[in-house]
């Protein structure tokens, strides 16, 4: 009789705390970025300007799978590019052709492997480095890019900095100086001590 008692206490404990999990996240998620295409952006800026952040990568690119994995899944990083930004999924190889400005954008050699689409290119001003995130003013103009891989605590400051107008008035190394995130680095690892012989 007892062991029944104590499986029933388990069994109640345990749907508490899984419907207290549900309840407080009921899709069980936090919350994700809501990539669009470049001329989605475009669309989307004629009736609400935003800044437009734009992540150049390609299908073969290790560091890019990375970020979307470790950088673009932070709650911190997602929550703040969908309220700030426009945020553009670029594959800079894509085939497609866009249009923007009056200037046609296209994949000079489509059936090449590793051709790099004209859009790209510009956006990154011919430097091919992948991963890239690219930032733009409500007007499509460029900010600044950001070559490489970047932790969400490293890209926490450049989304703020950019995303809350301090680039008008604050140099980017003052504004690094005072920058309080919201990101929270994981743990470092202890160091290692080797056994004793």
């Amino acid at each position: 009789m007892k062991k029944i008692k104590i499986i029933s206490l388990f069994l109640i404990g345990g749907l508490l705390f899984s419907s207290f999990i549900f309840f407080s996240n009921p899709a069980g998620e936090t919350e994700k970025i809501k990539w669009v295409t470049f001329q989605e952006a475009v669309e989307l800026s004629k009736k609400e300007k935003k800044k437009v952040f734009i992540d150049v990568y390609t299908d073969w690119c290790g560091w890019c799978k990375v970020m979307d994995k470790n950088t673009f899944t932070n709650p911190v990083i997602a929550k703040y590019m969908n309220e700030h930004y426009y945020a553009v999924k670029l594959n800079a190889e894509m085939k497609d052709t866009v249009v923007f400005n009056g200037t046609t954008f296209v994949n000079p050699n489509p059936k090449q492997m590793r051709s790099t689409h004209q859009l790209a290119a510009s956006l990154l001003n011919n430097k091919l480095s992948y991963p890239t995130t690219v930032y733009l003013d409500e007007n499509f103009s460029l900010l600044t890019q950001v070559p490489g891989y970047l932790k969400p605590e490293q890209m926490e400051p450049i989304l703020k900095y950019f995303g809350g107008n301090a680039y008008p008035n604050t140099k980017w190394e003052d504004y690094q100086k005072t920058f309080k995130g919201e990101v929270v680095p994981p743990p470092a690892a202890p160091p290692v001590t080797p056994a004793p012989h």
